[in-house]
């Protein structure tokens, strides 16, 4: 398992963020995996995408841009 996030992994998710319409200024990716990963709204507006460390990139990624979908149409500050 990788000790930070790879730049082709961020790249893929900046995929998805393109698709969505959401700009890269408005995202934060820590570059330290944490948990299963999460997503939060932070202070104003900001999207905070943690990568889990503890379940394989592929898997998680597979379901990441269902999982932002449902957290800017629920207007919840957190999903994991």
């Amino acid at each position: 398992m990788p000790q930070g996030v790879q730049l082709a992994q961020i790249e893929r998710i900046f995929e998805i963020l393109d698709r969505l319409g959401i700009s890269r200024e408005a995202v934060i990716i820590p570059l330290r995996p944490h948990g299963t990963g999460s997503l939060s709204m932070l202070a104003g507006g900001t999207l905070e995408i943690v990568v889990p460390a503890t379940i394989p990139f592929d898997d998680w990624y597979a379901s990441l841009e269902d999982a932002i979908q449902k957290l800017r149409a629920d207007g919840t500050t957190s999903a994991s």
